[in-house]
């Protein structure tokens, strides 16, 4: 998932270490576009993919949260994502013209439980919410065998069972923008950032608007804590991120999510409901 993966078990319960990172892999093997075997990479080639129960989980929430978004969160900015600006292989900056032709049509994904099919101009990038996703199915498996405690992260998403210490990284400095326990059984915490990957500068950073098709400058950084899955605020954490500010708060505030927001000239804003779900601490 181009990322470090790490989960934390009492000793009683380290010997679903194993079958817990097996499930990361058969993830990733099912929802990455740069793996030759995935479905997705080989339905972005050929425009046609058999696909297994990951990937057909996977595009069914991609459906949810297009709509949930008014298409904010759109899976199809592959076209954008890895054929300009190829971010994580051969990383170029497109010119204007290829962004404004580029085809980020969502209608043009169809598929069922055994296939999928795709229009000849899009290509599907499901890293908004693929990392939640491999967190989701990892806890799943461990609430299976009985774990009560533990906590699965890749990179900026994490889950905890029971109480986690949790520290929001904060890109301009060595203190955190907010360090916190979690308060909840179950807790999940996804972090979208456009500091992380881009091409040159932040400017043209992975975190597009499907919209415009151009890179958003408005946040720096948005983190949502929830006892949602991970998969659903790592992708409205994204949503989110690409969205006018205003709208963007609208957005955050009819969730069932508590949010900690760096914006772009470094305000750092905090929901009033932060207490439903962390202990801070000062």
């Amino acid at each position: 998932m181009g990322t470090f993966a790490s989960i934390s078990l009492s000793e009683s319960n380290r010997g679903l270490f194993k079958g817990a990172f097996s499930i990361l892999a058969r993830v990733d093997n099912s929802l990455s576009s740069y793996k030759t075997n995935s479905p997705i990479y080989k339905l972005n080639r050929d425009k046609q993919a058999n696909i297994n129960l990951y990937t057909y989980e996977a595009l069914i929430l991609s459906q949810k949260y297009y709509q949930k978004s008014a298409g904010y969160f759109n899976v199809a900015i592959g076209s954008v994502t890895k054929d300009l600006y190829r971010f994580g292989k051969d990383e170029r900056l497109p010119t204007s013209w290829e962004l404004n032709t580029s085809d980020t049509s969502f209608d043009e994904l169809t598929f069922n439980k055994f296939s999928a099919n795709l229009g000849q101009g899009v290509k599907i990038d499901l890293g908004g919410f693929g990392k939640g996703y491999g967190v989701d199915r990892a806890i799943e498996y461990l609430k299976i065998n009985g774990v009560r405690n533990a906590r699965v992260a890749l990179s900026g998403d994490i889950r905890c069972l029971g109480v986690c210490e949790i520290n929001i990284n904060n890109p301009f400095s060595d203190e955190p923008l907010l360090h916190f326990f979690t308060t909840n059984e179950e807790m999940a915490i996804s972090t979208s950032g456009n500091y992380n990957r881009f091409v040159g500068t932040e400017k043209n950073n992975h975190l597009i608007n499907p919209k415009t098709k151009q890179s958003q400058n408005t946040f720096i950084s948005i983190t949502l804590i929830s006892t949602l899955p991970n998969s659903d605020i790592d992708a409205y954490a994204t949503a989110a991120s690409v969205m006018p500010k205003e709208l963007a708060y609208e957005f955050l505030d009819s969730l069932d999510v508590a949010y900690v927001v760096l914006e772009s000239d470094r305000k750092l804003v905090v929901s009033e409901n932060i207490s439903l779900y962390v202990t801070v601490e000062k």
